[in-house]
């Protein structure tokens, strides 16, 4: 098994490998210390599992850099190492499917049992949430995610309506129309703006009241 360790922190990188050396499994580790980096050696090396870190400053962040060796690589299992315990983070990272999520102040070898896990093809997260939690930030709507100027904005995206359409609509500045489809857009997980209309159609914007 290929394990690639993504942190901009070179002390945590070598933490984490210390660790996975000891996995008899585990034949290869690769190491990358930014998002740009990790793109570019998970398409070279094609690991099993990329242990990813959120926060690396002067790059891209770890949902970014999740998205898009997901998108390349699909079979590719995630597991995010971070410090960020929050709810939103968390619920972000189950939105985009990612298959794991682990604090650093976790125990040494839930590193090992989260590599397995995964592998397994079942999700590992151990977060301050419970399990009844984790279930329902799975799936959620974006009638729970957005507000509800963003539901209204985000139905006449689904529509297609232009921003000057839009703003014209609700009696509101193209700017204020853009700013709402960027939040949207960070709060969705969403890259591109066409993603943003495809998402409206799927989720059933196109009716809304």
């Amino acid at each position: 098994m290929k394990i690639l360790i993504v942190d901009d922190h070179l002390l945590i990188r070598k933490g984490v490998r210390l660790l996975l050396e000891r996995v008899a499994y585990i034949t290869a580790i690769y190491e990358a210390d930014s998002g740009t980096a990790a793109i570019t050696y998970a398409q070279k090396y094609q690991p099993d599992v990329v242990l990813l870190d959120l926060s690396m400053p002067g790059g891209l962040d770890g949902f970014t850099t999740a998205r898009n060796i997901k998108a390349n690589l699909p079979q590719v299992k995630i597991i995010v190492l971070t410090m960020h315990d929050e709810e939103v983070y968390i619920q972000q990272a189950l939105q985009q499917n990612i298959e794991g999520y682990l604090l650093k102040n976790s125990e040494g070898n839930e590193v090992a049992e989260a590599i397995e896990t995964v592998m397994c093809g079942e999700r590992y997260y151990r977060t301050p949430l419970s399990a009844e939690q984790l279930a329902k930030l799975k799936s959620p709507t974006t009638r729970s995610v957005l507000t509800p100027r963003e539901k209204e904005v985000l139905r006449l995206v689904a529509l297609g309506y232009t921003n000057i359409q839009i703003g014209e609509q609700l009696s509101i500045s193209t700017k204020t129309v853009e700013r709402h489809k960027a939040n949207m857009m960070h709060k969705l997980a969403l890259k591109e703006s066409h993603e943003l209309v495809q998402y409206g159609i799927k989720n059933d914007y196109l009716s809304l009241n």
